[in-house]
């Protein structure tokens, strides 16, 4: 293939969006470049279908390379890339989320897009490279797909609103939104806040809108040229006549089951369901079609497809819930703290069916995470960690390590959370959450940030009011006919066309992600679904204050407790010693732990605040400045045929000289003092190169 360059001017930077190059044996790759990073995405797909499944097998690897950004991975036993980070994985599902939607719902073929960051320019966010780079990859490609999609990464930034701002640039903003979409509609939202109003988010989508536009058509004129003949997807389906009779045999029992608000029930009604409508079809067809299961493959799809369509329909038509309710209704809600006897924090939340158990740690600044990958390094001192076991849902599922949608559900609780911790100074505990599902009937994720506000207060954290999240959903009809829904669960989820989860206080908004099963969705749909999540937000609150509505004044007693203090930086040698033997003497004296910033904060972690106040001692006298005058009882260190030198404080030694050991002549110091003797001096001068002059005389 001849290779092609296609370019563009996006947001001041040139885009060059590359084909022919590389990966030739793809369906679809491209290279994407913006300022100096730069990806390679590529598109697959299997010749055949998978069968035996009841889900759309999509893959999206988003792959860090630390090569990309020159470094070399800094541990020292291993320097290959391992698995990958939490950013990584967020960042495939952000991809999963724009790519998703816009592909054949009964397709089963297994398509992989890979996207593999080269190289990084630490300005320029991979992110809006692979986004382009994976609706080029798959728009010039033979797989079937209805894009191509656009993005557009916004900063607000005092009262300016900035497209694809730089990662400095982005340090500094008040709001940080990634918005993609299909040009007039809007198709994945991910962002945080610090406590922004609602017509603010619906200001930077509006802008990004008309970047998003520009990108559509641009791709357009790529994929117009490179494009290749698709191929006919292969779709799970049985004959005409045959699906006919499922849905006839279905549609009047279904009803039964949608509106069972039981979930366990429900589950057991639709279970029971399938299984009679088996048995209808092994009586209605030959055995060669039953055993070959050529029929059995489609039940639970057209069941998906026919439950889709009442439930749809009963919301639209009639504003009837499965459950029930109003569609602006928030189901019933429970809240309790302290419920763990030994941990430092502890926080359960409940909504209908929905429960989770947030627990607080408090560690000492060295248990901050290190970050070392492509793009970051340094320490992490906030961690918010979610799990979700099978027992949650009532299934038997096998306890491995955390999957994606774990650590992007963590992930976004932690936005929520983020801009609300104190600052080290004043508050230098490193936090860690741990968000454990015990129940789920839809919006775990935002109930993690519920239980995790709860945590918070409980632990004595000092934030300054409640966190809440909420779950909104949308249904739609090819009429462009829609509603809003409040507080969706199961079912409004799995067959409702958006999930939009919005957390924040009573002030603004601090974490959004919505993700669509349609084209997409449109700013008065947003603009509708972001006020009424406002008000269920704010009902929210309401209710978890009512069992704790700020932070308490004492941390538990079972948690450390950290002193700080502030030395000069040029005495922070004075603490470690040579080869940090100082430090470490004071630590196995002590049994602290001390950790010491670079500007001179010194943190002192114990359980034991008798053992705190010595070390804090110890270090005040490595590094306070002596001044004359002041008197110590010193040890005698050192003896010189002029005079004694005393140690006052750990590290500063003075002279007595001999004529100042006592108010008569003294022949020998010996005839005074000995090595070790503990006498009382004085402080007489503090000579111009900072030498310290005593007098024993008269003290």
């Amino acid at each position: 293939m001849e290779v092609k360059n296609f370019k563009k001017e996006f947001a001041g930077r040139e885009l060059i969006v590359e084909a022919g190059r590389l990966a030739g044996q793809a369906n679809g790759s491209v290279t994407v470049k913006y300022g100096d990073t730069m990806v390679l995405a590529t598109a697959t797909m299997s010749g055949k279908a998978r069968e035996g499944i009841n889900y759309f097998p999509l893959m999206v690897d988003y792959e860090e390379r630390v090569y990309a950004a020159g470094k070399i991975k800094g541990s020292r036993f291993i320097k290959r890339d391992g698995r990958p980070t939490d950013k990584a994985v967020v960042t495939g599902r952000v991809i999963d989320r724009i790519i998703r939607p816009l592909f054949p719902s009964r397709m089963r073929n297994d398509i992989q897009m890979v996207i593999t960051v080269l190289s990084v320019d630490q300005q320029n966010d991979p992110l809006i490279c692979a986004i382009v780079g994976a609706s080029v990859a798959l728009g010039i490609s033979d797989i079937p797909w209805d894009g191509p999609v656009g993005v557009a990464t916004i900063a607000k930034i005092g009262d300016k609103l900035m497209i694809n701002a730089t990662y400095e640039e982005e340090e500094k903003a008040d709001v940080d939104l990634i918005v993609a979409g299909t040009g007039d509609k809007i198709n994945m939202i991910e962002g945080e806040g610090k406590e922004t109003i609602e017509e603010e988010i619906i200001d930077g989508i509006k802008l990004s809108q008309k970047c998003i536009e520009e990108l559509v058509d641009f791709q357009k004129i790529i994929i117009k040229e490179l494009e290749q003949p698709k191929t006919k997807p292969i779709l799970i389906e049985a004959p005409e006549e045959v699906e006919r009779s499922i849905k006839e045999f279905i549609n009047d029992k279904l009803p039964s089951v949608i509106y069972e608000c039981d979930k366990k029930k429900k589950a057991s009604k639709k279970d029971e369901l399938e299984e009679s409508l088996k048995n209808y079809l092994k009586e209605k067809y030959s055995e060669k079609d039953i055993e070959s299961g050529k029929y059995f493959q489609v039940i639970g799809i057209i069941m998906d497809e026919e439950i889709d369509k009442i439930v749809h329909q009963g919301i639209l038509k009639e504003d009837r819930r499965p459950d029930g309710r109003r569609l602006d209704e928030v189901r019933s809600i429970s809240a309790e703290v302290g419920i763990l006897p030994r941990t430092h924090g502890s926080g359960l939340f409940n909504r209908g069916e929905t429960q989770v158990l947030s627990v607080l740690t408090l560690g000492s600044p060295g248990d901050e995470q290190l970050l070392d990958s492509m793009e970051e390094d340094g320490v992490k001192r906030f961690m918010h960690h979610y799990t979700f076991p099978g027992f949650s849902v009532g299934e038997v599922k096998p306890m491995r390590g955390p999957s994606r949608r774990d650590i992007g559900h963590g992930n976004l609780a932690e936005k929520a959370l983020e801009s609300f911790m104190p600052d080290k100074e004043k508050f230098p505990y490193t936090i860690r959450l741990v968000s454990e599902v015990l129940s789920s009937n839809g919006s775990s994720s935002m109930a993690s940030v519920c239980g995790s506000s709860l945590a918070l207060m409980d632990s004595g954290v000092p934030i300054p009011r409640a966190v809440a999240g909420i779950a909104m959903g949308l249904m739609t009809d090819e009429n462009n006919n829609y509603k809003v829904l409040t507080d969706i669960q199961g079912y409004e989820d799995h067959y409702g066309d958006m999930d939009l989860k919005v957390a924040g206080t009573e002030k603004g908004i601090t974490a959004i992600q919505m993700d669509v099963k349609i084209k997409g969705a449109t700013l008065e749909i947003l603009k509708e679904a972001f006020e009424a999540a406002r008000q269920a937000r704010l009902h929210i609150i309401e209710e978890m204050n009512r069992t704790i509505s700020s932070s308490r004044e004492d941390l538990s007693k079972y948690a450390p407790r950290i002193t700080t203090l502030r030395i000069d930086p040029e005495k922070i040698k004075d603490v470690i010693g040579p080869g940090g033997k100082m430090i470490n003497e004071i630590i196995a004296e002590t049994g602290v732990a001390i950790d010491i910033e670079d500007d001179g904060l010194v943190m002192i972690t114990s359980k034991d605040s008798k053992a705190a106040a010595k070390a804090e001692e110890w270090i005040k006298n490595l590094t306070r400045e002596v001044v004359a005058g002041e008197i110590f009882q010193g040890k005698v260190v050192k003896i010189m045929d002029f005079g004694a030198f005393v140690e006052i404080l750990p590290g500063q030694d003075g002279l007595v000289h001999i004529s100042e050991l006592a108010p008569t002549r003294v022949e020998k110091v010996e005839d005074i003092v000995k090595i070790g003797d503990v006498i009382a001096v004085k402080v007489k001068e503090i000579d111009s190169q900072g030498r310290i002059n005593l007098t024993h005389k008269g003290v």
